[in-house]
């Protein structure tokens, strides 16, 4: 399990998800299916998260089943950014979807 802050074109929010990578293929499709083609991802301790969202975390990780592969735990872009230090955070990743899946 992971957790993620992306910063998107429509601001930053916060993932958890079971995939082992935040650049796995499916979870790249997932994304871009849900206007995400591009992001900056910042993986977030597990612990770290759910100390700083407390029953919020624990409710959403509760609710995953096998089936599911991607959860936000945070849609609100100015809490999200504002609840982490960036020396808290993981080293950045980028991923730039293609071209088509952009929406002008």
């Amino acid at each position: 399990m992971k957790c993620a802050m992306l910063m998107t074109g429509s601001g930053p929010l916060v993932i958890l998800t079971s995939y082992d990578s935040l650049e796995n293929a499916d979870l790249l499709e997932r994304l871009a299916n849900k206007g995400i083609p591009k992001f900056m991802a910042y993986e977030i301790p597990m612990a770290l998260a759910e100390e700083r969202y407390g029953g919020h975390f624990r409710k959403v990780l509760n609710g995953f089943t096998e089936s599911d592969k991607l959860r936000v735990l945070d849609h609100n872009g100015h809490r999200a950014f504002n609840l982490f230090k960036f020396e808290e955070l993981g080293a950045p990743t980028t991923h730039e979807g293609s071209p088509e899946n952009y929406h002008h």
